[in-house]
């Protein structure tokens, strides 16, 4: 029997959606935290129709969970969640399918491939600059111009994405001021709330899914952005197989150990190409498509978020924001090398302290694949009053990793846990399995986010 049965949790507020709405209604991860503090780091919570799912931060625990990612699976409706926005891409599909994909992609991420990116980088951030400083100009003002930053930095996200991820340069910041049909589908789907409570109930029972999203509008531009995608995505693929086969040697071969590109996308294709990978180990030209929308989708917009929380904390904290600009005026050019970047320690805590406290995702949902048993660091007190050091998991058990509420754990980073300060991290977060800087920001495992350098 699941011991998720007898933990201690909080009780349900509504027969339908359990503790789902006081979730979706309170800021941030405080609920989480009020529960972790009243029930301990190992509780249960209701979803959807009164099922419980086990929610810990229990740094064992989640070792466990992130490590064995072929137990612990993304569930079916998130993947089909996903799959609406991003489509088949390496963040959506199965266990089987995603190694295969991860097998093939992981060279095109590695840490010389995305050195070499660093002048994309640069060039969009000083095109962001230098349209930034002419719309300030166009609307002068005696205590300082007021501009949505946000909107500005999906476009240059979008800009970077599209020539880093695929050599496509999407224009959003308008340099030409001619429309881009990809940028206008993409900053389309953006602008329009994604889902609703039938969307949601939607991805969770399948049998609802005959019924019509209620979001109409949401629903006809996702299809009008994958119509448009997978055709520039195929004329991509079409040119990135043309430069690889002439970039082979002179037997024809394309050796994966040396494949070089400037983008990701041609690298991914090289290296799908490689005659030293069997054909069995080869991605479908789908799944390759499924790469290039992911990386439009996903890579752009979790970065302009990203940044536009890094503003937000550094406009409340002015000395903070001091400190990284004397850093940074201190470089004596606008294009930094990666080895330049490394040399600023400030602006590398900046950074992680953004990132720590505003991470892309709040939570990751996982189901068990199979029966098991999960170790704990810290036991916890059954609602029999019996004390366990694991935790019994059943079949298809939902599991909940709060990765807000990891990062921001009074009992880890200590009591001021909730405030932005670059300063030293404390030793008890070393446990944290994140696969970088001990955050779950982009959590870890085998299925940690692969874009995360």
């Amino acid at each position: 029997m699941s011991s998720r049965l007898h933990l201690p949790g909080p009780r349900a507020t509504s027969l339908i959606y359990g503790n789902m709405g006081d979730i979706w209604e309170t800021e941030s991860c405080f609920l989480q935290e009020k529960w972790v503090e009243e029930y301990g780091n190992t509780l249960r919570y209701k979803g959807f129709f009164c099922t419980n799912r086990l929610l810990t931060i229990d740094a064992y625990a989640i070792n466990h969970i992130l490590a064995h990612s072929s137990d612990y699976q993304k569930p079916l409706h998130v993947r089909r969640g996903l799959a609406k926005i991003l489509g088949n891409g390496v963040v959506s599909v199965g266990d089987a399918q995603h190694r295969q994909q991860r097998r093939i992609m992981n060279p095109a991420f590695g840490p010389a491939q995305i050195r070499g990116l660093t002048g994309i980088f640069f060039a969009k951030a000083i095109r962001l600059r230098d349209v930034l400083t002419s719309e300030i100009a166009k609307n002068p003002a005696a205590n300082g111009a007021r501009i949505d930053i946000l909107p500005w930095l999906n476009k240059a996200a979008l800009d970077i994405i599209g020539l880093a991820g695929s050599n496509y340069d999407i224009d959003a910041l308008n340099a030409n001021e001619i429309p881009n049909e990809l940028n206008e589908a993409i900053l389309a789907v953006i602008a329009i709330p994604k889902f609703g409570i039938l969307d949601a109930l939607q991805t969770c029972i399948p049998l609802l899914c005959l019924m019509a999203s209620a979001n109409h509008i949401l629903a006809h531009y996702v299809q009008v952005a994958h119509r448009t995608t997978e055709r520039i995505g195929r004329e991509l693929l079409m040119n990135a197989k043309a430069a690889a086969r002439s970039s082979a040697k002179e037997t024809g071969e394309i050796d994966k150990s040396s494949i070089h590109g400037r983008d990701l996308f041609t690298l991914l294709v090289k290296a799908n190409m490689a005659t030293n990978i069997p054909k069995n180990q080869r991605l479908s030209d789908e799944d390759v498509l499924g790469q290039f929308a992911t990386f439009l989708g996903a890579g752009h917009e979790t970065t302009s978020t990203a940044t536009t929380w890094a503003f937000h904390e550094l406009a409340l904290a002015p000395e903070i924001q001091i400190k990284l600009r004397e850093e940074l005026t201190s470089v004596d050019t606008e294009t930094l090398s990666m080895d330049d970047l490394m040399a600023l320690p400030y602006l590398d805590a900046v950074v992680k302290e953004t990132l720590r406290v505003n991470p892309p995702f709040v939570h990751a949902p996982r189901t068990a694949m199979k029966d098991d048993v999960i170790p704990l660091r810290r036991p916890f007190t059954d609602k029999n009053g019996a004390v366990h050091d694991q935790i019994r998991i059943t079949k298809g058990d939902p599991i909940f990793i709060p990765i807000l509420a990891m990062n921001t754990s009074k009992e880890l980073w200590g009591p001021d846990a909730h405030e932005f300060k670059c300063e030293n991290v404390p030793e008890a977060v070393s446990d944290i399995p994140g696969v970088w800087s001990h955050l779950l920001s982009f959590l870890g495992g085998p299925r940690a986010c692969i874009g995360y350098r």
